[in-house]
């Protein structure tokens, strides 16, 4: 199955570092209508974009955090002026959840912290892609215990034929088993920076790469009627 539209359009946030620029390089051919990288690291951004072997014509690297509605409202507006349309969507919740600070508690209730910010993008991909006479699909990777967030994104989207589905590839509190993690925590001295150091690591979910990069594109082709349902690889054990 393919994503066979006409020139479209590919949003990706977390795209700095990790799965997400793995995602981009991997999916820049697809976006022949432009492809739009965003992440808060400015200079990570353009890293990525350099490293795309075969970018489309137009790539626009957007620097901001995601929690951020202003920027969102910015984004938006610049997405519709410059590309007039957004078709397909790949959201890193990991990264989101790594870029938020907190002083205390321990990693299962800090890995939930990112949610309002997916929350927020959710709705503005969403009202992007319900202009589209197709609508559209995003797929959110790494939505640790956000059910609720996908299943009313899905529903808001239903109407506008928006598609909202996830892929879980191990999350903040399985990976406390993951032995990858565990010398990460060693090195790091606490759960949560290695979290951080972990979602930024090329290599850690190489191994799961294909796996994880063929249920995306099962999930974003408009011959998926899919929405709603969260997809799993591996749940992070053999890191």
């Amino acid at each position: 199955m393919e994503m066979d539209r006409l020139n479209p359009v590919m949003l990706i946030t977390g795209a700095a570092t990790g799965l997400s620029a793995a995602a981009a390089r991997r999916f820049a051919r697809r976006a022949l209508g432009g492809l739009i990288l965003v992440d808060p690291d400015e200079v990570g951004l353009e890293t990525a974009a350099d490293a795309i072997e075969n970018p489309p014509e137009r790539v626009s690297t957007l620097a901001f955090d995601i929690g951020d509605s202003e920027r969102w409202t910015q984004a938006k507006d610049f997405i519709r002026g410059q590309y007039g349309r957004l078709d397909y969507a790949i959201v890193d919740a990991s990264a989101a959840q790594a870029a938020v600070t907190v002083t205390d508690g321990d990693l299962i209730a800090w890995s939930s912290n990112g949610h309002d910010h997916i929350a927020l993008t959710l709705r503005a991909l969403s009202e992007l892609m319900g202009a589209n006479a197709q609508g559209g699909a995003i797929v959110v990777l790494g939505l640790a215990g956000a059910g609720d967030i996908l299943r009313i994104a899905a529903l808001d989207g239903a109407a506008s034929n928006v598609r909202v589905n996830a892929v879980n590839h191990g999350v903040a509190p399985i990976w406390r088993n993951a032995p990858l993690f565990q010398d990460l925590v060693r090195e790091e001295g606490d759960e949560r920076r290695a979290f951080k150091t972990l979602v930024t690591l090329p290599s850690a979910l190489a191994r799961f790469e294909g796996d994880i990069f063929q249920l995306v594109s099962q999930l974003l082709c408009d011959d998926c009627p899919a929405t709603g349902a969260t997809l799993v690889v591996d749940a992070g054990h053999a890191l």
